[in-house]
């Protein structure tokens, strides 16, 4: 999971506690409830095995029993039964049913009845504090015990969001405070879900502009000659040499700033839109730099590689982790970790603090030097539902930015982001070297890789097909960062686990740094 995520449960986490804690001492018989709403099905597995695996620094909410994975589709099954399913058999038959398995339906109805009792006591939910969602959850659940809201989620409606706060806002006591005759004030916290809880709506000001007319986008089936298809490619696996060693002279070195870091985070709640200042409660990360000792950090790092190594490792898997360990504690070491300011460098306790919550970020760095040098060879894993996928299969859409007819291309239409695209458009179009070309726009061409820490999606510029069907990546760049080499070290890697496979053709990458040196670029990729 990014820092970001794994840190904002962190400080959410801590609240939590807190709050644990005050009801526990007024007699709660129930936990107060987190709940994360996640953007789709793998997202939420992915929050799930971060919690299981106490990726996620507060042991109290990383107790598998108290976590509750909602499957939307068995939810959704045991909703559409008209009537509920007894899991409880025959005394006569306890003996026979002892060992039997659940059926769906029974599974189903577990879960419903999970779902439906969390923060009630004595029942199935009681000891629930932990909700993984992908969707609202349904509109007749009616949990009192909600305190704790993580959205990890876009959303496209006012609505949804409101819905979304919505399950924080059941109130626990109906009492009201005998000076004021009001009921007292309870909150949620909420992270990750950025939006205005009440929409503005007002009457002043002229009416909105209409909108710009909108060019349509498609392939063209009269030009389907320029066709072009590419492997789908969901991963790439990699077949790693039983020996690890890291060349330190050519690591990139790891810059960490403190100020990006949060290392301290005040929380007050919410009336009105604005703050409470009066309420604001203070977590201290001070006490995880006591608790992650350096050795701690080291063991913990070399896990996390060995959980994203040891699937594509033949040989002993304990020599795979003691290697590992041994690795990490050099680069550890070594100067090529540097945190802005010095000052966390020097201080030992600040140094810890740092390196945790940027723990990821020092995972992917290693395990990104590791791949790419103890790589005997790549080999690519393909979408099973769609393992190859062309221009055809582009849907079409509607635009109001520049675009001009184009002649190689199976798309009707390039659109462009800019004078530079312009002239590049015109020139893969009277290129002598090319036989089809298409702008990556709206094709779903995406390259994962890692930066930071964070697994990102990389969509080149162009696909070019040569008059020799060899491909060429194109990628267009005024600059070069530090994010572009990244981005292309996976795409070489790509490119390599295609060619190693065979049965797409040759492919080939390239980078544009001006526009006059794209027919240089196309020359010597045909005959290089």
């Amino acid at each position: 999971m990014p820092d970001l995520v794994t840190n904002g449960y962190y400080l959410l986490g801590k609240d939590w506690l807190e709050t644990a804690k005050e009801w526990d001492k007024i007699g709660f018989k129930t936990p107060p409830v987190m709940i994360t709403v996640a953007n789709r099905t793998e997202t939420a597995a992915r929050v799930k095995f971060a919690f299981d695996h106490k990726k996620i620094r507060i042991d109290e909410l990383c107790i598998p029993e108290r976590i509750l994975h909602i499957d939307s589709r068995v939810l959704e099954m045991a909703e559409s039964q008209d009537e509920a399913v007894s899991v409880v058999g025959d005394q006569n038959d306890e003996d026979e049913d002892e060992n039997r398995k659940p059926t769906k339906k029974e599974s189903a109805e577990i879960l419903r009845q999970m779902v439906d009792t969390i923060g009630q006591a004595g029942k199935s939910g009681a000891d629930i504090q932990k909700v993984i969602s992908v969707g609202m959850l349904s509109e007749g659940w009616d949990a009192k015990t909600v305190t704790h809201i993580m959205g990890l989620r876009a959303f496209s409606s006012q609505l949804l969001c409101e819905q979304v706060v919505g399950r924080g806002l059941r109130r626990t006591s109906y009492e009201t405070n005998p000076e004021t005759g009001l009921f007292e004030a309870e909150y949620v916290n909420i992270f990750g879900v950025p939006f205005t809880f009440l929409p503005h709506e007002g009457d002043e000001g002229p009416p909105p502009p209409p909108p710009p007319p909108k060019t349509r986008i498609e392939p063209v089936d009269e030009k389907k000659e320029y066709e072009i298809s590419w492997p789908d490619i969901i991963r790439i696996e990699h077949v790693y040499k039983p020996i690890l060693k890291i060349d330190f002279d050519k690591v990139r070195v790891l810059e960490l700033s403190a100020y990006d870091t949060a290392k301290l985070a005040e929380l007050a709640p919410i009336i009105e839109g604005k703050p409470d200042v009066t309420r604001i409660s203070t977590i201290d990360l001070e006490d995880l730099g006591k608790k992650f000792r350096m050795q701690k950090i080291i063991f913990e790092t070399a896990r996390d590689i060995f959980d994203q190594m040891q699937p594509d490792w033949p040989a002993n898997r304990e020599f795979l982790l003691a290697q590992l360990i041994k690795l990490v504690e050099q680069f550890i070491m070594s100067d090529k970790i540097q945190i802005k300011p010095p000052l966390f460098t020097q201080d030992e306790m600040k140094r810890r603090i740092i390196l945790t919550l940027n723990m990821n970020k020092v995972v992917q760095h290693i395990w990104e030097v590791i791949r790419f040098e103890n790589s005997k060879s790549v080999e690519p894993v393909f979408d099973r539902d769609n393992p190859i996928r062309s221009t055809g299969d582009m849907k079409t859409w509607f635009t109001g930015r520049p675009c001009e007819v184009t002649q190689k291309s199976h798309i009707n239409m390039c659109v462009f982001d800019g004078t530079w695209e312009a002239s590049e458009a015109f020139e893969l179009d009277r290129n002598t070297s090319i036989k089809s070309w298409v702008k990556n726009d709206h094709l779903g061409f995406e390259i994962l890789y890692i930066y930071n820490g964070v697994i990102r999606k990389y969509r080149p510029d162009s696909i070019i097909k040569l008059l020799n069907s060899d491909y060429l990546i194109l990628e267009t760049k005024g600059q070069d960062t530090i994010k572009d080499k990244t981005k292309r070290a996976f795409l070489d890697e790509w490119v390599q686990a295609v060619n190693n496979h065979g049965g797409f053709g040759r492919w080939k990458w390239a980078v544009s740094l001006n526009p006059a040196d794209l027919g240089e670029i196309t020359s010597n990729a045909l005959h290089g």
